[in-house]
Order: C-alpha cells, then sequence, then structure tokens
C-alpha cells in the first residue's frame, strides 16, 4: 500500500465545515502528549448481507491477530516492554494520580500507538517523564517476573541505545543504527551484497526478494528466516490463517475466495512468487464488496526499503462516492499519453486499473492506530504493468478528521484571508480529489525501462516514489479535463490544494519534528522536496514567496499557473530517475531539499502552533464486531458497536489476541 499518511489531520482543520454533523456521536475519546484518538463510524454496515457482515467479522479477527508481529518487527526489545508496562498498569494498587504514574501511563499509551517504544512518524525514541527508580519500584509492586530488567531499563532510558527505529543517515551505517528488527548481525554493506546476487537476474517477473523474512548471520553465514507458518512468527500466522479460512468460507464469490485461498497458501509456504500470484488475484477482483489487504507489505520500516511491515485494513464499498473514483480510472490511458513526461517511460497501454472508494471497517498491524487514507496495490512493478493495479480512498476515515477538527483557529492562523476563503469553499472536495489521483493513477503511472529492475534507487526509493505519485496529483488536479469531466467543479479547487500543499511541504509538517532535527520519514521527505524544490524553480520569478505579515510568515503563491509548469518539470525529472534507476539523481534531490530544515521557520511555526492547542498527530480505536448465534451455534448477525475506549482496547487485544511467545 502506497499511503497518504494522515496529513489531513492537519488539513481537515481547515475544510471542516463543509460537512454534515451528528452531534450524537463522540468523534475523540483520549488525547495525550502529541496524540488525538479518534472513533471511526462504519456507515452501511448494518445493510451488508449476513455473509458480508460475517467476512468483515473474520477478516477483523485475522487484522488483530498479526498486531504482536508488528511490534516485534519495530524492534525485538518491544513485546517484552509493552508486556512488562502492561503487567504494571493492571496490577498497581497505588496512587494512580501522582504525577509519576501520570507520566508511566501516557508512556504506555505511547507504546501502544506507535507498536513500540519509537515515535510512529519521526523514528526517535520515546524518553519517559519518570525516572529508571520509579519503573524498579513498580515492578517491586507489582511482582513483575522479568528476568531481562537491567537489559530493559537501559533500553527505555539509555538515550543513546536504538535511538532511532529508522535511520537515514547515510553519512553511517543505516542497518546497524536502526532498531528494526529486520536485521540481525548484518552490516549494511553485507545485506546489500546479499541481494545484489538474488537481484541480478533477468526475470520479467522478479520477485521481491527479502519482502517477507528477517536477515541475521549464524556461524558467520547469512541467511533468511522466512515469515510464515512453521517459521519466523509462525504461531501468529496459524492464527491469521484460521480466521482468513473461515472468511474464505463465506466469500461474495468464487474469484474471491480463490484470492484468499492464495494468500492462506502464501502463508503456509512463504514463497514470493505465491505471493505475487495472490496479488494479481487480489487487484482482480473489482466485484467483491467487502475487500482486504493483509500481509507483509509495505517496506518504509526498513532503512533499505525492502523489507515488509505486517499490516491489515478490512473494508466495503461506499457505491456513491466511487462514482467519482470510477470516472477518474476510466480515463487512466488519457491521464498517461498527457503526461508531461519523456514517451519512453509512459506505458503504451494502461492496463487493469481499478478505484473505489471504500468504508474502513477495521484496520491492524502497521495501520493502527495510526493509518493510511488511500492505498493503491500491489507495489511490483512488473505486476503494475502487466496486469494494473487497485487504489482506494477510505471515505470514512477522512471524514473522522474532519468531524473531529471543527473550530480550531488553524486556518486563520496560517492562511492569508484571500486562501482560506479558497480553502473553505473548495478545500475539502479538492483534498479528496487530490488523494485519488495520488492514488488511482498516481502510483499506477509510468514504466521502468527493461533493463531497470526498480531496486537501484535503495534507501531512497521510498521517498521518491512518494514524490513521483504526488507530483502527478499537483499536476492533474489543475487540468481543465477533471472541470470538464465534472469531477472539480473549478480550478479554483487546484488553486487551493496547491495553497495547502506548499505551505505544508515548506513549513506546515515542520510541527511534527523535535527543534535542530532532520527529516527522516518518508512521507515528509517527500512533502519537503516538493515544496522546497518547486520554491528555487521558481524563485527568478518570485512564483512562491515567503511574505512576511504582522511578523508572521505566510507562503504565497503569487502564480498558479507557472507552479503547475514547475510541478510538471518536476515530474518529468522524478519519472526519469526512477525509469532509468539512476541512484545518484534520486540522492541528490533528497539530500538537497528534502532533509535538512529551515531552523527559524521551525521554530516560529512551533511557537505559532502551540499556541492553538492542536495535537498534530491522530489515530484510531477499532469499532467491535459481536457475532449473534442461534440455539445450534449458526452467526445469525454480526452487531457493530463504539464503546471501547483507547485503554480497554489495548488491553483487549494484549490479553485475547496475543500470539507471540
Amino acid at each position: 500500500m502506497k499511503k497518504i499518511l494522515t496529513i489531513l489531520s492537519v488539513m481537515a482543520l481547515i475544510t471542516s465545515c463543509n460537512k454534515q454533523t451528528n452531534d450524537e456521536f463522540k468523534w475523540q475519546i483520549d488525547r495525550f502528549d502529541d496524540i488525538k484518538i479518534l472513533r471511526y463510524k462504519v456507515d452501511g454496515f448494518e445493510n451488508l448481507s449476513l455473509k458480508q457482515k460475517q467476512m468483515i467479522y473474520y477478516l477483523s479477527e485475522a487484522a488483530v491477530a498479526g498486531r504482536d508481529i508488528v511490534f516485534d518487527q519495530n524492534c525485538k526489545y518491544n513485546l517484552q516492554i509493552r508486556r512488562l508496562l502492561e503487567h504494571i498498569y493492571k496490577n498497581y494498587t497505588g496512587d494512580r494520580n501522582r504525577e509519576d504514574f501520570q507520566a508511566f501511563e501516557i508512556y504506555l499509551k505511547k507504546v501502544w500507538f506507535a507498536n513500540g517504544i519509537h515515535h510512529h512518524y519521526s523514528n526517535d525514541k520515546f524518553i519517559p517523564k519518570f525516572s529508571e527508580e520509579y519503573l524498579r519500584s513498580l515492578v517491586a509492586e507489582t511482582s513483575v517476573q522479568c528476568e531481562d530488567i537491567d537489559t530493559l531499563c537501559s533500553v527505555i532510558f539509555n538515550p543513546a541505545l536504538l535511538s532511532k527505529k529508522v535511520s537515514q543517515d547515510v553519512s553511517s551505517d543505516i542497518v546497524l543504527n536502526s532498531a528494526v528488527n529486520f536485521y540481525e548481525g548484518v552490516n549494511q554493506k553485507e545485506v546489500e551484497d546479499f541481494y545484489a546476487l538474488l537481484d541480478a537476474t533477468d526475470d520479467p517477473c522478479p520477485i521481491s526478494y527479502g519482502l517477507n523474512s528477517r536477515l541475521v548471520k549464524k556461524d558467520g553465514k547469512i541467511e533468511e528466516e522466512v515469515y510464515k507458518i512453521g517459521g519466523l512468527y509462525s504461531s501468529a500466522i496459524e492464527k491469521i490463517v484460521e480466521n482468513l479460512q473461515k472468511a474464505s468460507e463465506v466469500a461474495e464469490n468464487d474469484l474471491q475466495k480463490n484470492t484468499i485461498q492464495d494468500l492462506i497458501s502464501y502463508y503456509r509456504s512463504g514463497d514470493l512468487r505465491t505471493f505475487d500470484k495472490y496479488s494479481i488475484a487480489w487487484l482482480q477482483d473489482t466485484l467483491s464488496s467487502v475487500d482486504f489487504v493483509n500481509g507483509f507489505i509495505e517496506v518504509y520500516s526498513d532503512p533499505l526499503g525492502r523489507k515488509a511491515s505486517w499490516e491489515a485494513i478490512v473494508d466495503f464499498k461506499d457505491e456513491e462516492a466511487t462514482k467519482r473514483t470510477e470516472l477518474l480510472s476510466s480515463n487512466a490511458q488519457w491521464f498517461e499519453d498527457n503526461s508531461p513526461v519523456d514517451p519512453r517511460f509512459k506505458k503504451p497501454v494502461v492496463k487493469g486499473v481499478s478505484a473505489k472508494v471504500i468504508v474502513g471497517a477495521f484496520i491492524g498491524g502497521d495501520d493502527y492506530p495510526a493509518t493510511a487514507i488511500g492505498i493503491n496495490l500491489p507495489n511490483a512493478d512488473w505486476i503494475r504493468k502487466e496486469y494494473g493495479s487497485k487504489s482506494v480512498t477510505i471515505g470514512n476515515f477522512t471524514y473522522a478528521y474532519e468531524k473531529e477538527s471543527q473550530a480550531s483557529g488553524y486556518g486563520k492562523e496560517f492562511y492569508t484571508p484571500e486562501q482560506l476563503e479558497r480553502i473553505t469553499q473548495y478545500g475539502a472536495a479538492a483534498s479528496d480529489v487530490e488523494v485519488d489521483l495520488h492514488e488511482c493513477l498516481g502510483h499506477g503511472s509510468g514504466q521502468l525501462l527493461p533493463s531497470v529492475t526498480g531496486t537501484e534507487l535503495k534507501s531512497y526509493s521510498s521517498s521518491l516514489e512518494e514524490t513521483r505519485a504526488e507530483l502527478f496529483a499537483l499536476y492533474y488536479i489543475a487540468d481543465q479535463k477533471l472541470v470538464d469531466l465534472g469531477i472539480l467543479s473549478s480550478l479554483e479547487g487546484a488553486w487551493a490544494e496547491y495553497d495547502k500543499f506548499i505551505f505544508n511541504g515548506i513549513m506546515g509538517q515542520l510541527t511534527r519534528i523535535k527543534p535542530g532535527d532532520n527529516i527522516e520519514e518518508a512521507h515528509m521527505r517527500s512533502r519537503q522536496l516538493i515544496g522546497n524544490w518547486a520554491y528555487e524553480l521558481g524563485k527568478s520569478e518570485n512564483v512562491i514567496e515567503k511574505k512576511t505579515i504582522e511578523g508572521r510568515t505566510f507562503i504565497v503563491i503569487n502564480d498558479y499557473q507557472k507552479l503547475r509548469s514547475i510541478f510538471a518539470e518536476m515530474l518529468a525529472e522524478i519519472q526519469r530517475l526512477k525509469s532509468e534507476g539512476d541512484y545518484e539523481a534520486g540522492k541528490n534531490l533528497i539530500e538537497t531539499y528534502a532533509v535538512a530544515v529551515d531552523q527559524k521557520l521551525h521554530m516560529e511555526i512551533l511557537d505559532r502552533y502551540s499556541k492553538l492547542g492542536i495535537a498534530p498527530y491522530s489515530g484510531f480505536v477499532n469499532p467491535v464486531y459481536t457475532p449473534q448465534f442461534d440455539a445450534e451455534g449458526n452467526i445469525t448477525d454480526v452487531i457493530v458497536s463504539y464503546d471501547q475506549d483507547f485503554v480497554s482496547q489495548q488491553l483487549d487485544y494484549s490479553e485475547n489476541h496475543s500470539f507471540l511467545k
């Protein structure tokens, strides 16, 4: 899944006034540190057939069954630490209102939210606001049996140890300096050499080597530990498969049933060719209303962009909203033909592009609690070229962000009156279209040259791919074609999107990192690359201006059409370097524009943002699906409810859905 992360949790702060309200539903249910916890509604679930409800129930059980996997992937100490903290939380009988325990509770919530001890977005390790002595006293008071307490205390409290979940500092060994648990006993060169031998083939259908394994050195020999039944994470995968099997028995059609069986076969064998077979079957299933993502898919958490985190999403089709995305996908060939890139890098025939708007029903693994708002899969370039891709926009998640974010004051603080008026009128609809373009068409556009495998961009691959899809969306959202198709009411919507994106890329997203830090997260790098690069390319004509008004900096676009032509130039170059596998050009762009932070702007926006009292990050609790049974034990209905809070849900998942030792 190529994600657009939750930038809408900020963008929605301005556009929410155009949506209808539901005063009875409580959208925000918790807040701690820099995080808000939201609920999302699953409207339309009650109208599904019994089999569809059962399918969602079983797929949700499969989605929660892999939770332990992503904790372990994020750092090898995460499960031990989570279980230690949870034991203390459940068994502590002292004063829970004292400052130390309140700090302990916030730390535990942050570990739950991030699926580990590192921030889900910045990748920095959390530093507790309670002492090691206090933690040791809690261990003694609650009688925790923990033989590794010295090690765990060192991991938790030593800021220099495992300080980054994912390091992108190319001046050092990014494998050794990353805390993720994808490698053990190997350095960056050894990993790159190991996979270079596997990648060096003329296979027209290359498998994604390393996607579903941990690379380790044992007795001087480097080998893979494969994620499969009988391999690494077997006990959790067995539970996933058990529920996938139940889901297949209530499938909507034979294609969906066979697709699930292909996924089960992959989990049993660990064979990546079977994974490709499943991926093709999955993208070709455009008839089923209920759909899902389940597996080792995205590589954002691997510093080398090769190994995938486990994730899951369960959803069903929003028929009315899908009309918009179907109109886009039906015109995919026009967009490809008219792209401003070199003809060598265009697909002569666009195949199998499908797109829909979905109702998210459940999220798990690396997609929970913080989640995507758009999906485009499969990731393999050869599958995209030969079979196409499937794209979705998760409508009820963006709606939940918007509903929670009313009346924040964000727009008045950071946009000029003219910008704010345009964003208020056109911003919500334009944002939906931008996500559609990014996911439905952007990621699926273009092609590699025959000699290029897709692995050449290495650690820069994820950021550059997000940049490519984003530039595609930014270029085309300002095309008259969208107005002619009735997708946009006016190009004013495009200019509203330009205002929001350029501000966020140059300045707005800096609220998400600490003073003095560089940018390392792939999506943040992508946004800053576009913002700063576009600013420099248009500087001689003052296309984008950093304007000071009453002592505050505003990002003002003086020529929207010229900016669109700059986006065209940038898209052409990003597509070229991907199609040709030009590592040095990609590295130069990222290191020049995407990494270093303007410290003056950073301090200014942190100061202005803090006065608004807004938490920059949001995530969700899942709804609860409860099957109803008759006297013979048959499921007669599935009821959806929204009564779990964040703490009770996390404890429930740890107590009833934890399958790794």
